[in-house]
Order: C-alpha cells, then sequence, then structure tokens
C-alpha cells in the first residue's frame, strides 16, 4: 500500500548493502519481497552479522504486483511484507504457512491492541506478524486553511472534505487525494455512517454520489505526489498518510520556509492499516526466513526502521528506541483512545471490489 518518498536511500542501501535483486538466485540466504524502502539501510548487514544469514532482496511499490506474483507461487521468496487488507486473499489461497511460534521467541514484544487489528484479517494471528502501521487522515497547509475557511476551520473532522461549502473554498489553494478506492470509499463510506467495508452494493451507490459531489474541487488523485506537492506548497490539504504529512513538515522545517503542516485524525475516525510479515508455503528457506521475523521483532531493531521510514512499528517495546520527535509525534503514535477508534481496512468479496472499482473509475474521470 505504501510508496516510500525516499527512493534514493533505499536504493543506496541495496548497493551498500550488496543484496541480490533476484530472488532466482541461488545463492543461500533468507529471500525477502519488500515495498520499496520499507527497511532500514543498515539491517540487512546487522541481520548478516547476528544470524550468519544473508538478506537477498526484491522490491515492489504495488500491492497488486506483490499479491499476483506471490499468486501465481514458485516466486523463490521467503518473507513477504502484505498489507493488512491483502491477508485474506493470501490465506484463503492458501500461499502462506501457518507461523511456528516456537521459532517466534520476541513475539511477545508487540502490542496486543494492533494484534488484535490485525486478526480483522488474520483470524487467531495464525499468518501474520505486524511490522509497520501507519493512518489515512487529512494533512494540510495550516495558514493557507485559516486564510480559506477562518480560524473555525473544522481541521480536525472529515467535514473538511465532504462538506461542499469547505472544500470549494480550499479549492483554490488545491485539494488533493490518494490514488487509492479501499481507501477513499472506505472513508466516504464511514463517513455517511455506512459500514467503511459494506458487503451492500447500494451503500457504494451513496458514496459515489458525495464523492461526485465534491469532485470538481478535488485537483488530482495521485499517491505519488501529493506529499511533495504538500511540502513545496502547491496544494494545500491532503487525504494521505501520516507519515508524507511528517515528512512534508520535516522539508518545509528544514529549508526554514515558515509553512507549517500538520495532520488531522478526523474526530468520526480515520482508517487504520498495516504492514505485516508473512511466511510463503513454498518458501525455500523456511528456517531463515523465520530468524528474520524473529530478528525483526527485537525491539531495537524495528525502531531503526521506523526511524528511517517515518512509519510507528507494532511492537510495544521499541518505543524508547524511536527517535523522540517521532514516538512524541501523536500524528504518528496516536494515543490508545484514539487508536481504539481507528477504522482498519477489510477486502471485499470480488463482486463488490468490482464495484468499487466502477465508482472510483467514474469518481476519477468525472469533472
Amino acid at each position: 500500500m505504501r510508496k516510500l518518498r525516499l527512493r534514493t536511500i533505499f536504493s543506496a542501501a541495496l548497493l551498500c548493502a550488496g543484496i541480490s535483486t533476484s530472488a532466482a538466485a541461488a545463492e543461500p540466504g533468507m529471500y525477502l519481497y519488500n515495498w520499496f524502502g520499507l527497511l532500514a539501510p543498515q539491517t540487512p548487514k546487522e541481520f548478516e552479522r547476528d544470524a550468519g544469514i544473508r538478506i537477498h532482496m526484491d522490491a515492489f511499490d504495488s500491492a497488486e504486483i506483490m499479491q499476483s506474483k506471490v499468486m501465481a507461487g514458485r516466486t523463490g521468496y521467503d518473507v513477504v511484507v502484505a498489507t493488512s487488507n491483502v491477508l485474506p486473499s493470501l490465506i484463503q489461497a492458501g500461499v502462506l504457512q501457518p507461523l511456528d511460534r516456537s521459532q517466534l521467541s520476541n513475539l511477545a514484544h508487540i502490542d496486543p491492541d494492533l494484534l488484535a487489528q490485525v486478526a480483522v484479517n488474520d483470524p487467531g494471528n495464525r499468518y501474520a506478524v505486524p511490522y509497520l502501521w501507519g493512518t489515512t487522515g487529512i494533512g494540510y497547509d495550516v495558514d493557507k486553511v485559516k486564510a480559506a475557511l477562518g480560524d473555525d476551520a473544522p481541521v480536525n473532522s472529515w467535514d473538511l472534505i465532504f462538506k461542499e461549502e469547505n472544500i470549494s473554498k480550499l479549492q483554490s489553494c488545491g485539494v488533493a487525494m490518494l490514488d487509492s478506492p479501499s481507501e477513499i470509499i472506505s472513508i466516504a463510506l464511514h463517513y455517511l455512517g455506512l459500514p467503511s467495508n459494506s458487503r451492500n452494493p447500494d451503500d457504494y451507490q451513496k458514496a459515489q454520489a458525495l464523492l461526485l459531489k465534491i469532485r470538481p474541487y478535488i485537483l488530482y488523485f495521485d499517491s505519488s505526489k501529493i506529499d511533495t506537492d504538500l511540502a513545496d506548497g502547491n496544494i494545500c490539504v491532503v487525504v494521505g498518510w501520516a507519515n508524507g504529512a511528517l515528512a512534508a513538515q520535516a522539508v518545509n522545517e528544514k529549508a526554514n520556509t515558515g509553512r507549517k503542516i500538520t495532520y488531522s485524525l478526523p474526530r468520526e475516525g480515520a482508517l487504520v492499516w498495516s504492514e505485516n510479515l508473512v511466511l510463503l508455503k513454498d518458501a525455500p528457506h523456511p528456517k531463515e526466513g523465520l530468524a528474520f521475523i524473529n530478528y525483526m521483532l527485537r525491539p531495537e531493531v524495528i525502531a531503526k526502521t521506523s526511524n528511517h521510514t517515518l512509519y510507528p512499528n507494532a511492537n510495544k517495546d521499541a518505543t524508547e528506541f524511536v527517535e523522540q520527535k517521532l514516538r512524541d509525534n501523536p500524528w504518528i503514535y496516536p494515543d490508545r483512545k484514539v487508536v481504539a477508534e481507528l477504522v482498519p481496512l477489510e477486502p471485499l468479496p470480488l463482486k463488490l471490489e468490482r464495484i468499487r472499482t466502477r465508482v472510483w473509475t467514474k469518481v476519477k474521470s468525472s469533472i
């Protein structure tokens, strides 16, 4: 689900770690298939020194690419990073193997609340270990929103986006959204007081009507550029990810632009999702794969990846190792009350996935 903006950092990490980019290679070790950039650069070498196992890694930047490749089987990978709402499809297809908990001595470090969130898509937590997680909410330029809507702008509510009287005034400074039907349509359903992962086809027509009403005021849908444009001042509001808003804020602070970027988890509830470590059923090196998963469960290890990616991790004992500016940020590490109100992404039956896709195509193509 997540596209890390710091691609050059990850590319450098691949080069200095000497990682093979082909899982077809016959070298011994552990083969990892991960989102582009979702691992601290120093981790491969540190794992090799600690366990005597070399990591060979391929990267993807689309859940669809990962899913189609894994579903086909015989990938040569051992461990894959899978987004929470993709888990049921992988489980039902029989391409994952249950995790041997006796080999995961560090599993006790996982936050039980986040483990429960993952259980929505992995009943009994049999197949997946939560790795990193995040939220989908509202990132915005404080001064520009205030100039458009005044001091009482409803920045803590989805009303900012879904009420025409608000978004129409924000059009002049630019509103953009993720190109993600599973996220945006789920948010629209939730705002309407409907199940965010509704099984009722009629509900999707209601979400479509809401989105079409505000569509004229949305500049674009593009997951890859919203954070950069927010940082550069090209837009003033995004429906996006918390770490993207944090990155935009950091860019402005470093450049001393005076522009203040912040992020809101709307009071009606924001989306929550997780990236998870899973072991493939046909993993050629399952022992080494489990060793890697257990290694990533160490608090001091996973904290390095949080510091690198700006994503929170699911390890309740890692917080002390996370950089203070990150762990003290309520956008990234919301309190337990807020976490309890977050809405998890879930998969839909194929028939409803098609309906959602048609809705999204209509919304995006409308002007």
